[in-house]
């Protein structure tokens, strides 16, 4: 098969995008174009949340050689702008088309009803109750429950900070996550606590100077572990930390292994993951093969839809923290702990 990569400027649906081509799989059950990605606020290159569904996006492509386009969003944008782009590759053929991030909530739900034979799916949401959305949503709160626990082990202060790119319950289940793995380290642990914006529209998920400066701010008064989840913003968070050369915990991908944040690595002690790409992957091979996935579709440590991040080797050599974590995740997914989601 011969992949064709193009770049694309298409008003209304996002400033660029790569468009590849498909092909039928073998047993002739697939027959759309491909993926269609629309990506959140930050776009592709956040080494976050984005990026995380664009790693399950090219696996799908190259693994059942379906093709792809994935778009980036505007600066601004409306919902229309949303709906716009979601019906420019439902018109195109995609399938299944994706919307990363809870905002394409109301965009999924309209294009959803015009196109009843296309699979959609959304990241973050699970309001959508339609025969043909898929609502991918995660147990966030117990991934960064670990990363409470590492932060609780690996201070040396008793003093940790957490970052929330915007004041929303889903980053609200963040914070309750992580304050309360903590706390079962040390109760007395002190926990500062910030959300760069109110919405999203502030740029919470997408400017990494509110990062730093809210990173900065934290080290200042002491913390010396501070976790992020704040997309884009987090690089400035990381940042911050390994200029002050104290840890920083990374959310959603590796952040360890992510190729801008190469100079900072050494500071980043781990990262609360979420497996966004493997939620795209998975949808994408459920359409492939014929029995497309609806409905909630909810990973959790037990799936391996969420967890924690080990590949920092100075990570690896702290033992004690590596133990508790390690102890706290079981305890997790045999029941024994219930993590607090507010």
């Amino acid at each position: 098969m011969t992949v064709a990569v193009v770049a694309l400027a298409a008003a209304g649906c996002g400033k660029s995008s790569t468009d590849s081509s498909s092909t039928e799989s073998k047993d002739g059950k697939y027959s759309g174009k491909g993926i269609g990605l629309a990506y959140d606020i930050g776009g592709k290159g956040d080494q976050s949340f984005n990026d995380a569904a664009y790693a399950g996006f090219k696996k799908a492509e190259t693994e059942f050689k379906m093709g792809g386009r994935d778009i980036e969003p505007q600066d601004g944008e409306s919902d229309a702008d949303k709906v716009q782009r979601l019906e420019t590759l439902a018109k195109a053929g995609y399938n299944p088309i994706i919307g990363v991030g809870y905002s394409y909530a109301p965009a999924v739900k309209t294009v959803a009803a015009k196109y009843p034979k296309i699979t959609f799916g959304i990241i973050d949401d699970n309001t959508i109750q339609a025969k043909n959305v898929a609502d991918m949503v995660f147990h966030e709160e117990q991934s960064s429950y670990l990363a409470g626990v590492a932060a609780a082990k690996a201070t040396k202060k008793n003093h940790i900070g957490f970052i929330g790119g915007v004041d929303i319950p889903l980053i609200h289940k963040f914070e309750a996550g992580f304050d309360q793995g903590a706390k079962s380290v040390n109760p007395k642990i002190k926990i500062e606590s910030q959300y760069l914006t109110q919405t999203a529209q502030e740029g919470g998920f997408s400017s990494p100077d509110k990062g730093e400066n809210a990173a900065d701010g934290q080290i200042e008064a002491g913390a010396d572990v501070v976790y992020h989840a704040a997309g884009l913003s987090g690089q400035g968070v990381i940042k911050s930390a390994a200029t002050h050369k104290v840890w920083a915990i990374g959310v959603d991908s590796d952040q360890y292994g992510q190729s801008a944040l190469t100079q900072y690595k050494d500071y980043i002690l781990g990262s609360a993951l979420k497996n966004v790409g493997g939620a795209v992957y998975d949808l994408a091979k459920s359409v492939h093969e014929g029995k497309p996935l609806n409905g909630e579709v909810r990973g959790d440590l037990k799936s391996g839809g969420v967890g924690f991040a080990d590949t920092n080797p100075k990570y690896k050599a702290l033992t004690d923290v590596v133990s508790a974590v390690d102890k706290a995740k079981q305890d997790i997914i045999a029941g024994k702990i219930t993590v607090n989601t507010q």
